[in-house]
């Protein structure tokens, strides 16, 4: 029996801007921070890193704009950036790897195990999310907190939101908060509040109720995978091509660095000059080839 699809509700009309998620996901997934003297840059905002980084999973965006009404001069929109957790995920299809997938609740998940830092995810995103750890160039993005979900328990940014602003549930009872919430924020006034994520990408499963409509908070209309999605999946046959050629390939590199020292040199003797990341390279790509093969 499949299971219902699932989603997160963010009411930025509820959000006090206190970034307890933004800690809770960091502390949950065992994420590092800057730590020393003065090695956190004020950027002249409350928005803190100012994206997504990583090491740096969710972040809450802050912006100000007049509002041209006398009573409510700013409009203040408190938002939320993150993976969206898309329905028709690009990064998925563009995916060189197998590494990032979609589990049967919809959320876009991944093994780091399988990445090989191609960064094609990244390209085909429309919301610009997936981010690369600095120290092995490896993916990182919100999981939704999948390791809490199949233990029956809320991701960790919900868990810890004191105003309620985060809500999580089945996705139908999210959409439906969610447009109930917009009708309240119309009716007080808000005439361009609504509901974000219901059909874009073919339906996203962390939906924001936008209390001065999408464009206050970053959010792209009508979001489409990036036009280099094509041309994406079309190099992919190129990059999945067999073990041997990819350790060969990485010989040559060694070779070419080296100015063809000999005439003949043996993979293994070219190895010995490898980097610790061209090494971790060849054998993620070794290990995945032996599991296609296993499975064929």
């Amino acid at each position: 029996m499949a299971q219902k699809e699932i989603a997160m509700l963010f009411d930025s009309s509820r959000c006090t801007g206190c970034k307890g998620c933004q800690v809770a996901c960091k502390q949950w997934n065992m994420l590092p921070s800057p730590m020393g003297l003065n090695e956190n840059v004020f950027h002249g905002s409350y928005q803190n890193p100012p994206n997504l980084n990583g090491d740096t999973r969710l972040v809450m965006t802050f912006d100000e704009k007049p509002s041209g009404d006398k009573y409510r001069p700013i409009n203040w929109a408190i938002g939320r950036r993150s993976c969206y957790h898309c329905t028709d995920a690009g990064c998925v299809q563009a995916c060189s790897s197998g590494a990032l997938y979609k589990t049967e609740q919809g959320v876009v998940a991944f093994d780091t195990e399988k990445c090989n830092g191609c960064t094609f995810c990244q390209s085909a995103c429309p919301f610009d999310v997936p981010r690369f750890r600095p120290t092995d160039g490896r993916i990182d993005k919100c999981t939704m907190c999948l390791d809490r979900l199949e233990e029956g328990e809320v991701p960790a940014c919900v868990k810890t939101c004191q105003p309620e602003a985060l809500k999580f549930g089945p996705r139908e009872e999210m959409i439906a908060l969610g447009k109930q919430r917009v009708e309240f924020l119309k009716a007080k006034g808000f005439e361009k509040a609504e509901l974000y994520g219901e059909h874009e990408m073919g339906g996203l499963h962390i939906l924001q109720v936008c209390k001065y409509g999408h464009e206050a908070y970053g959010l792209p209309t009508d979001p489409k995978p990036d036009t280099t999605l094509a041309a994406i999946q079309a190099m992919k046959p190129v990059t999945a091509v067999g073990t041997a050629a990819v350790v060969a390939g990485l010989a040559v590199s060694f070779l070419a660095a080296a100015g063809y020292r000999r005439k003949k040199v043996s993979i293994e003797e070219a190895k010995a000059g490898w980097t610790p990341e061209q090494r971790a390279k060849a054998d993620r790509e070794v290990a995945e080839a032996l599991r296609r093969e296993s499975a064929e």
